[in-house]
């Protein structure tokens, strides 16, 4: 098959104004590891959160040769599995999307659902891109706890126990015509390297995200290989236009 991939995450994923993003990353992994015309990124959006809008309307990457058609995604400042359920089944009809990489759950856990009700969106979302593609893939990342996991044992208990509920989600629910896969967490992140923040991913963590789905994709079908960080490349910035630290997003 010709992979269609479809990232779907939150502010991790979409990124803001000024950044690569670890969905840059990850084209340009696929770039060396399958080659032009060996895949294909589809997506509803396509752009970056603008920090000074409050919305999703910056096209102001980081690489201003990042293709148009390779920053296709779902993904949303403030956006979790409670938003994404509801919408993937379009986005999967619509694109034709048959491999989605999700990185979702700290949104909800932080602000809107327990780790019971996350699980039960999560159900609700594999639902719904199975009702559109019936073998569709999908790869699901752990979430990361960020810096209130730090400081909040109870919020880091939740995030764990998500973890658990969400492992355990996946081995029910895997099956031979639509497989889905556990990624391991990147190895070795780092809040205080990894993110600008505490929570978002700057330059080393995007590459860690990039590389934990890179080794999922190799580790259970066979695509790609090994993740190999590829040298920076950028535009001129007077400044980074970044958002302002927040918990979780």
């Amino acid at each position: 098959m010709r992979p269609r991939f479809m990232f779907v995450g939150d502010s991790m994923t979409i990124g803001s104004a000024g950044e690569h993003t670890w969905r840059y990353r990850m084209w340009r992994h696929l770039e060396a590891s399958l080659g032009p015309g060996g895949y294909a990124i589809v997506g509803p959006r396509t752009t970056l959160y603008d920090p000074e809008a409050g919305a999703a309307v910056s096209t102001a990457y980081a690489d201003p040769a990042f293709p148009e058609d390779a920053r296709a995604h779902l993904a949303g400042w403030g956006e979790g599995w409670l938003h994404m359920a509801p919408l993937v089944g379009e986005a999967v009809a619509a694109t034709g999307a048959n491999v989605l990489l999700v990185s979702l759950g700290l949104i909800d856990l932080g602000f809107y659902t327990n780790s019971d009700q996350t699980t039960e969106n999560v159900r609700a979302f594999l639902a719904a891109a199975r009702a559109a593609d019936p073998d569709v893939r999908v790869v699901l990342l752990p979430v990361i706890p960020n810096v209130r996991a730090e400081e909040e044992p109870p919020f880091a208990a939740e995030c764990a126990r998500f973890n658990r509920l969400l492992a355990r989600t996946v081995a029910d629910l895997h099956t031979r015509r639509s497989p889905l896969v556990l990624a391991a967490p990147p190895a070795g992140y780092d809040l205080r390297t990894d993110t600008y923040d505490g929570t978002h991913p700057g330059p080393a963590g995007e590459h860690k995200l990039a590389a934990a789905f890179a080794a999922a994709l190799h580790g259970a079908w066979g695509w790609g290989g090994a993740y190999v960080p590829a040298p920076e490349r950028h535009r001129r910035l007077s400044g980074r236009p970044c958002a302002a630290p927040t918990p979780v997003g």
